[in-house]
């Protein structure tokens, strides 16, 4: 089975023998799983959305097995399966690590998948996916380097060199979701229990949750989405807009360490935070201050794609190639 490390292996799916007109793509998140299968074009066929079994490895194993069923009961045809996880697959054991869905951690979900679909299947993570979307044919196409960046219920990071992402030797290029807060202030020192095991980390600060948290902090309800935390502040009320200007400079100082490290030609944000417009057009504008160059160039842009850029990517982990 071949591991996200070998996600640039771009060999056709020969299970039978024959290469396989259509993909199915599964972006398994913490909230929901959603489904898509395209032809040999890119040309969605089929889709479908449920919510993720919570804490329950084995249901969510059945769930993305069905899915791919139902799909293929949909569209008549028979699929190469990739899925996009929160997490990754360690190049040591073969299992899963660094998934923000615990359950999943310390599992073979590729062979079992292989074995209850009867096919080999592919496994990357989600930002990876994300990332290789956009850089193809989404808000980054043509970029020589690509930063994707995942904001929702994790905070993810998948890096694209020319047409390859780059995983690294440990399987964990990208992740600066599991890196200290930069130029925390002491307010922000030690921060919020990360699942990881430590504290701090710019996960629990830039998640869906960690805006929710900053939002309480500053006297906002606990029962308002963010959605609504966006709403809110539009509508001028103090304690959002205060929450989105503070969210707005820990982005800024996260999103200016990876432009020191890595200088992309551009970032692009997806997950459900990535919907605030008022990002695209504040925070290149803070992480000048962080951002060791006389002038910080780089790109910042919203998703092309949408909520169909990961599923799209799981789909294409067993690219068109030699069709």
């Amino acid at each position: 089975m071949d591991t996200v490390a070998e996600f640039c292996d771009f060999r056709m799916f020969h299970g039978t023998g024959t290469k396989s007109a259509m993909r199915i793509g599964i972006d398994l998140g913490g909230t929901k799983i959603e489904g898509i299968a395209i032809d040999s074009a890119g040309q969605e066929l089929a889709r479908e959305r449920l919510p993720t079994a919570q804490g329950d490895y084995d249901a969510i194993v059945q769930q993305i097995v069905d899915l791919v069923h139902r799909l293929e009961d949909m569209t008549g045809l028979s699929g190469s399966v990739g899925v996009g996880i929160p997490g990754t697959v360690s190049p040591a054991t073969g299992l899963i690590k660094n998934a923000n869905s615990t359950c999943l951690i310390a599992h073979a979900l590729d062979r079992d998948l292989e074995t209850l679909l009867d096919r080999p299947v592919r496994l990357a993570n989600d930002a990876n996916c994300f990332a290789m979307s956009e850089s193809s044919d989404g808000a980054a196409a043509g970029a020589a380097v690509v930063f994707g960046v995942i904001l929702g219920t994790g905070v993810g990071g998948g890096l694209v060199f020319g047409d390859a992402p780059h995983t690294g030797i440990n399987a964990v290029a990208g992740e600066w979701g599991h890196n200290p807060l930069p130029w925390s202030t002491a307010d922000e020192v030690p921060g919020a229990d990360c699942y990881c095991g430590k504290s701090g980390c710019i996960e629990t600060f830039l998640s869906g949750r960690g805006l929710s948290r900053t939002y309480q902090a500053c006297g906002g309800r606990a029962d308002v989405t963010t959605g609504d935390i966006a709403m809110r502040a539009h509508q001028g009320e103090p304690a959002a807009n205060a929450a989105l200007q503070i969210y707005e400079q820990q982005l800024a100082r996260a999103l200016a360490t990876v432009i020191n490290i890595v200088d992309p030609d551009v970032i692009v944000l997806g997950g459900g935070l990535s919907n605030l417009e008022r990002l695209y057009e504040n925070v290149p504008e803070l992480w000048q201050q962080w951002v060791f160059s006389d002038q910080a160039d780089t790109h910042l842009r919203r998703n092309k794609h949408g909520d169909s850029s990961g599923v799209r990517g799981a789909a294409w982990l067993w690219p068109v190639g030699e069709n």
